[in-house]
């Protein structure tokens, strides 16, 4: 006999295609979980199932599913006002949230603050913005020559074709290489890099040579480098030392180049600090945030740039203007949401319980690392990752075919924890509401699913 779940994932594959999923795998090889509603770290199947969101559905979730308080502003707000063209015209939550993001922006000693925000609709979008400003700005000054992009090798942008021409990541990136334009690609300052004996900051400022290598070899061509601080998040939640960003902003005030943070993924409390670039003590000249910027409630994106980059655009011509627009730009609904999770963070002094909730993550996940196939176990904040190979040598990754991470999250998932593994590496980037019984569980299950993957080995 049919459960109601069963019905519903029969409707699902009758008409929906997934995002990021080989549809061929449903319904065997990869399981489909319909899920009814969300409790805090919880969500809740239709099977009446309950799974830990131990990935915040894809980095989004910051306070727990319907989280009260963003669920009631979004519903005042939607009862005022749902959605006006903001191009000729404004409203009040798209003006307050703009301030309060500049308030709250990082800032750097000697530099004038962000200082205008540019709203899209997702992450990506929010990666196209920037690059086009930061390419469109100088074509305004009359630098045409300056079209080229750097980007961190294994970094990730986003899905569209600006965002993926300067993503590094080839299951992503390589069949639509035809289509992209040719970014310039520096080696990562990724930790995992590290020479034997070297520290973390020596790798990282190794790679930073090599970028300043780069900007040598193309003066005059470079119209922004493009990075995401701290943690480089889709390229398997690899990580770096600060040191690379403040030597990063030094070589792109140096060669005339904006530095773009992408900070889509690792922002909002994600690294240890409301925003990863602060731990470099750097301001970027272009700031992109998305992801847990509403809550995890609504799609939104905000670009803040500098009063330089902006006056850049002033002209009596339009084709000089940043003419960039999406439908649903600075929609109230969504800047509703946003103001909302700002409002949590400043009551519920969120960045100091997350520090002492990544502190008990480490904590739990301190014995994975004696694992026979565990390489590494890596940290920024509550962002955690345990990456598996083959004996632990960092040189003998799993073969492809063992498919290592599935068999992970499919244990995982029979055990109610949502563990969504990038390749073999098995990360936790819970909601910040997550308390110490969904910790343990989290970590038992970890152990767990790693020992059932990999006895394959």
């Amino acid at each position: 006999m049919l459960t109601e779940a069963d019905t519903w994932r029969s409707r699902d594959l009758t008409v929906l295609w997934h995002p990021c999923t080989q549809m061929r795998e449903h319904p065997d090889t990869l399981p489909l979980v319909p899920i009814a509603r969300g409790e805090g770290a919880w969500l809740i199947g239709q099977d009446g199932r309950r799974y830990l969101d131990a990935v915040s559905s894809w980095w989004t979730n910051l306070f727990g599913h319907a989280e009260p308080r963003i669920g009631a502003a979004i519903a005042r707000q939607a009862g005022q006002l749902e959605q006006v063209i903001l191009a000729g015209f404004s409203h009040p939550p798209a003006v307050e949230l703009a301030e309060r993001l500049l308030a709250l922006a990082p800032h750097q000693a000697g530099r004038a603050p962000l200082a205008k925000v540019f709203y899209a609709d997702n992450g990506s979008a929010g990666v196209e913005v920037a690059l086009k400003m930061a390419f469109h700005w100088f074509v305004n000054r009359g630098e045409c020559r300056r079209t080229r992009f750097i980007a961190l090798e294994n970094g990730y942008h986003g899905e569209t074709l600006g965002a993926l021409a300067v993503g590094d990541i080839p299951l992503y990136r390589r069949i639509y290489a035809p289509l992209l334009a040719e970014a310039l690609f520096t080696p990562s300052p990724d930790a995992w890099n590290a020479a034997p004996g070297e520290s973390e900051e020596a790798c990282a400022l190794r790679a930073a040579d090599a970028l300043a290598d780069l900007l040598d070899q193309h003066p005059g061509e470079v119209c922004a480098l493009i990075l995401e601080p701290r943690v480089q998040c889709a390229g398997g939640m690899r990580m770096h030392h600060p040191a690379y960003l403040r030597r990063a902003r030094e070589l792109c005030d140096a060669h005339g180049v904006f530095l773009i943070a992408d900070e889509i993924a690792v922002g909002f409390g994600r690294t240890g600090t409301l925003f990863a670039s602060e731990q470099s003590g750097v301001m970027p000249d272009l700031l992109c945030l998305s992801k847990g910027l509403t809550g995890g409630f609504l799609p939104l994106a905000a670009v803040l740039a500098t009063q330089v980059i902006y006056d850049g655009f002033l002209d009596d011509s339009r084709e000089r203007a940043f003419l960039h627009s999406h439908s649903y730009t600075g929609n109230p609904l969504a800047c509703a949401a946003a103001l909302a999770s700002l409002d949590i963070f400043a009551s519920d002094d969120v960045i100091a319980r997350n520090q002492r909730t990544a502190a008990r993550m480490a904590e739990l996940a301190a014995p994975l690392a004696g694992h026979r196939h565990v390489a590494q176990v890596r940290q920024a904040g509550m962002i955690l990752a345990v990456e598996l190979c083959r004996d632990g040598d960092r040189a003998r990754p799993f073969e492809p075919a063992l498919r290592v991470g599935l068999r992970a999250y499919r244990a995982a998932l029979e055990r109610g924890v949502v563990l969504r593994p990038l390749g073999d590496v098995l990360y936790w980037m819970p909601p910040y509401c997550v308390h110490e019984e969904q910790l343990e569980l989290l970590a038992r299950t970890t152990a767990a699913v790693i020992e059932e993957a990999t006895a394959c080995a």
